[in-house]
């Protein structure tokens, strides 16, 4: 077991440093604009979770895998934000935020593993990759999109008066094809099924998304995708369709 564990440990750590690597030398040959530089990172974070499903034999050594990398992560993280200008190649917005980030993701990651995984069974996997993957892609498009064109604030006392309707509806639309995606590619429901599911879970997703504050919706987001996402999938099977 231990073997196994150091071995999916080693690809997790290769593939951040491998990534992380790469977003580098393309902001510093192409220069893409600092916000669309930070999405990068944010997917690639949530695209992590396939080396954490499948590298991992049981949902714990999956689980401590995330603790103890945050744990090496965290006070390496502290230690290069005395160096600004590395920070600002990083894209920090403020001291502490990537740290935080990295917390808030690696929680939403674990209490769907704990879940969707341990508790619930290994055949329920998907359920984490749907909700990561709509909201590595959902929140990321959505504040992009939001950024360079929204023009429509969503004013109401539940949002933070930044959003807006075109993010809003980006959210909607890349959870949707996000969800019904890896539904169709999961799960031995026909294709109509997976829509279906698709388009009544990423609406609640959106609204989650729209009426989170201070980026809990790295943990909300995926919640509101496994929740009512489980439910539909054992009210489809119960119907034996």
């Amino acid at each position: 077991m231990l073997p196994r564990f150091l071995t999916g440990f080693g690809i997790f750590v290769v593939y951040y440093i491998i990534v992380v690597f790469l977003f580098l030398v393309i902001r510093a040959l192409f220069h893409p604009p600092r916000e669309l530089f930070r999405k990068m990172l944010h997917i690639m974070c949530a695209m992590s979770i396939f080396i954490i499903l499948h590298e991992f034999d049981t949902w714990y050594l999956a689980i401590l895998n995330l603790a103890i990398f945050s744990l090496l992560l965290y006070p390496i993280i502290g230690y290069l934000e005395r160096f600004p200008k590395i920070m600002e190649v990083l894209v920090q917005r403020k001291s502490g935020e990537i740290r935080w980030s990295l917390v808030l993701i690696y929680v939403a990651m674990s209490i769907l593993i704990v879940i969707f995984w341990g508790w619930l069974g290994e055949q329920w996997k998907y359920i984490i990759t749907a909700s990561i993957m709509a909201w590595g892609f959902g929140d990321s498009l959505a504040a992009l999109v939001g950024k360079a064109y929204g023009k429509n604030i969503v004013k109401s006392r539940y949002t933070d008066g930044k959003k807006t309707v075109e993010g809003t509806i980006t959210m909607f639309l890349a959870a949707f094809i996000a969800i019904f995606i890896v539904l169709l590619i999961s799960t031995s429901f026909p294709w109509y099924l997976c829509l279906l599911a698709a388009s009544i879970v990423a609406p609640i997703c959106a609204l989650v998304e729209l009426i989170s504050h201070h980026g809990f919706d790295t943990i909300t987001v995926p919640l509101s995708v496994a929740v009512p996402l489980y439910f539909i999938m054992v009210l489809f099977s119960f119907m034996g369709v």
